[in-house]
């Protein structure tokens, strides 16, 4: 009886930290993800199970699976933000193109309009 509650004391720091994961995650509920959420959320996720297997060797899974979703998290946050940048400057070079091309047809139409006048 006394390993069964050894056992559940140790799980209990990752079953609380999935938990607040949860929790903290359905509050980011309000609309799509950004780039970036989704990249901290791969890396949080992917950094504690990595985490997990690295403190189960070393007989502690849930210091490993916290360490490895710290770090994971910050990692896919920064390879998120990159990305997210990268399709930010890919918008603004579209809206600029498509400016660009709305000009040129207006100035299309006027050098036809000036084309279809008479001289004097």
């Amino acid at each position: 009886m006394d390993s069964q509650k050894a056992t559940l004391i140790v799980k209990s720091p990752f079953i609380a930290s999935l938990a607040l994961g949860a929790v903290l995650l359905a509050g980011c509920a309000g609309g799509d993800l950004t780039t970036r959420e989704k990249g901290a959320g791969i890396g949080a996720l992917g950094g504690a199970a990595i985490g997990g297997l690295i403190g189960s060797a070393v007989h502690h899974p849930a210091i490993g699976a916290a360490a490895g979703t710290a770090f994971g998290l910050g990692a896919g946050a920064l390879v998120g933000d990159q990305l997210q940048g990268r399709e930010n400057a890919a918008y603004d070079q579209q809206r600029q193109i498509n400016n660009n091309q709305q000009e040129i047809q207006r100035q299309q139409r006027d050098i036809d309009n000036l084309q279809r006048q008479p001289e004097y």
